[in-house]
């Protein structure tokens, strides 16, 4: 493996010195922490460098992985020209002047590698003018998304690039890259076993932010080594990334709901806990944990939905941070109430038949008849009133004549939707036994 750091030489004097993570920066596909997912020799990088055909690519994942690090060592790998622009300060007389100057590279033998950080800021005209110089080879595009491709990029741009994911590092990384920071400063960080734990979780997964962490950490003068509190105290933990319109977003609601839905208050909490510290507004949680309520418990436990609404109305008269409290009761109640999805079913199965079924009127026995000329046309003829029946149950069709009656509340046997079960198979044995 190649050596990865320089000599550690004092820099020029009147030169500013070289931040670690840059003098860090991997100088082979080989060196890259993580990522073998994409880098392996079967994975989709590997084939593409074995086989000897690159092809544009979007990498996505959150900062700190190695995007800008891979797009570069690949342009050294398959000797291309490496260009890098930023969506954000590039506007379209920057771009016109960067395919030109690929195509005057290309006509003297030299392929550009256009690296486009955070591709997902171009609208879509932008993204589009990217096409053709893709398809006749002017540039090989790499582009760079925290925001995922699907909702962000053209369906144009996509089918002629191959979307690689890129992870968080984990631990394990984060301890390799820590090591090569200790062996590129020529010292160990002053830190205990703990305190050197905490300083990993800190960065959250993303390399650059922690070799900026070890870089104030090895700046500090101190004689002994430093537990986690004294790091704390020295420190400011890092923000979660969370980013409330974003990805990020949409992937902690669901992993809410689902835990919910799996019937797991732990896990619920937890992810209840993650959106509340990122900064998500407790209307929307109170919102979409009503929504739960209704969509996985529904009939099986009628009053969790009273017990949503109350959470709501709690925390709209408490506020934070006593108010958030009631919701997160409510998501405990949720994830423990027994759990049916039969009347959201019911519901979408009646909305398929609706449609089905267009305009059928109902059965004229079931109209209203006010006039002298609808009681002629049979409005309301053989009305059976079911209260005159002994058990109080007619059994007469309120479907459209003609509409062959489908079955579309099943309730489970489970919680309070065990007894409406009951109530269903007796309404259907008298109607058997009445039709």
């Amino acid at each position: 493996m190649a050596d990865l750091f320089d000599s550690g030489a004092t820099p020029p004097s009147g030169t500013a010195p070289r931040p670690l993570a840059d003098r860090l920066r991997p100088r082979v596909l080989g060196d890259v922490i993580g990522q073998d997912q994409v880098l392996g020799p079967d994975a989709p990088l590997g084939v593409m460098l074995a086989s000897g055909s690159l092809g544009s690519l979007i990498f996505w994942g959150p900062p700190g992985v190695g995007k800008t690090t891979i797009a570069r060592l690949l342009a050294d790998e398959t000797d291309l020209h490496f260009v890098q622009i930023s969506a954000i300060f590039t506007g379209v007389p920057e771009l016109r002047r960067v395919f030109e100057e690929a195509k005057h590279r290309r006509g003297n033998g030299q392929g550009t590698l256009l690296f486009v950080d955070e591709i997902h800021r171009f609208n879509k005209a932008q993204q589009d003018g990217f096409l053709p110089h893709m398809e006749d080879g002017t540039i090989l595009l790499v582009g760079a998304t925290t925001e995922n491709p699907s909702f962000e990029l053209n369906a144009a741009l996509l089918s002629r690039a191959q979307v690689l994911v890129l992870t968080r590092l984990d631990l394990v990384d984060l301890e390799r890259l820590a090591q090569r920071a200790e062996k590129d400063l020529g010292r160990a960080l002053p830190l205990d076993g703990p305190a050197r734990e905490a300083l990993l979780e800190m960065a959250d997964g993303d390399g650059r932010a922690l070799l900026n962490l070890i870089e104030q950490v090895t700046a500090w003068r101190v004689e002994d080594k430093l537990d986690s509190a004294a790091l704390a105290g020295r420190l400011m933990k890092r923000a979660a990334k969370y980013d409330k319109s974003g990805d990020e977003h949409y992937n902690l609601i669901s992993a809410l709901h689902k835990s919910v839905r799996g019937s797991d208050p732990d896990a619920a909490l937890y992810w209840l806990a993650r959106m509340l510290t990122g900064g998500e507004d407790p209307r929307y949680l109170a919102r979409r944990i009503t929504r739960m309520a209704i969509e996985d418990i529904g009939l099986a436990d009628p009053q969790a939905q009273s017990v949503c609404l109350h959470a709501w109305e709690i925390y709209e008269r408490l506020g934070s941070p006593e108010g958030e409290l009631a919701l997160a009761q409510a998501v405990t109640y949720l994830a423990l109430a027994p759990k049916s999805n039969a009347g959201y079913g019911a519901y979408k199965a009646a909305m398929q038949e609706a449609k089905r079924t267009g305009s059928e009127p109902p059965p004229k026995h079931i109209l209203n008849a006010p006039t002298r000329l609808m009681k002629e046309q049979g409005y309301g003829e053989g009305y059976a009133y079911d209260h005159d029946a002994e058990d109080g149950f007619s059994g007469q069709n309120y479907f459209p004549e003609g509409m062959k009656r489908p079955v579309l509340y099943q309730p489970v046997e489970r919680g309070f939707e065990r007894e409406l079960k009951k109530r269903l198979d007796y309404f259907s044995r008298l109607r058997a036994r009445r039709t």
